[in-house]
């Protein structure tokens, strides 16, 4: 409904007012459920971490971590092929509306600390030793891959194979140890 709301009228224009009118529910019924306005498109991204923690705890351990990663990343490679014209307008708004922006950075940077800790087993660092980057690293260049794949696959109108576009990003990347 929300969504709706968003793509019809714009995202700044829609208030919780008009989202708590159509869903025919109170104001704090509203921030029971979401803490703001942002977190109604994108609360579904801390989910996503999750998942793909979990997906990266599941690859073998003979994969490097890149490619651990990658494969890890096909619970969001599946959220763009399950509606790719509802995606497509979502990540169009995502993209364009600055404090979304903000929002969503905010939100898969706490995939960093989620992530880090397997992402070291899977390197061999110790990790709660804060002082190797290269955790941190594989994770940041990951993350960066799918911010530009998500953008590339928009701005082609999802014509190419979301997956297609994601390997395309990480495999200009060479992050041979």
């Amino acid at each position: 409904m929300a969504f709706e709301l968003f793509i019809d009228r714009g995202y700044e224009e829609t208030t919780i007012d008009d989202i708590c009118a159509v869903a025919e529910i109170s104001r704090s019924t509203f921030f029971r459920y979401f803490p703001s306005k942002e977190d109604v498109l994108l609360d579904e991204i801390a989910v996503i971490g999750e998942q793909l923690l979990e997906a990266l705890t599941e690859r073998p351990d003979d994969e490097s971590p890149w490619l651990a990663l990658r494969r890890a990343a096909t619970p969001l490679v599946s959220h763009h092929d399950t509606d790719p014209e509802r995606r497509l307008k979502l990540i169009r708004l995502v993209t364009t509306t600055p404090v979304l922006i903000a929002h969503r950075h905010q939100k898969t940077a706490s995939w960093q600390k989620l992530l880090r800790p397997e992402v070291a087993r899977r390197l061999g660092v110790d990790p709660h030793d804060l002082t190797d980057p290269r955790p941190t690293t594989l994770i940041a260049a990951m993350l960066g891959c799918l911010d530009a794949a998500t953008e590339a696959w928009a701005a082609g109108d999802g014509a190419a194979p979301f997956a297609a576009v994601l390997d395309r990003a990480m495999d200009s990347i060479d992050p041979a140890p």
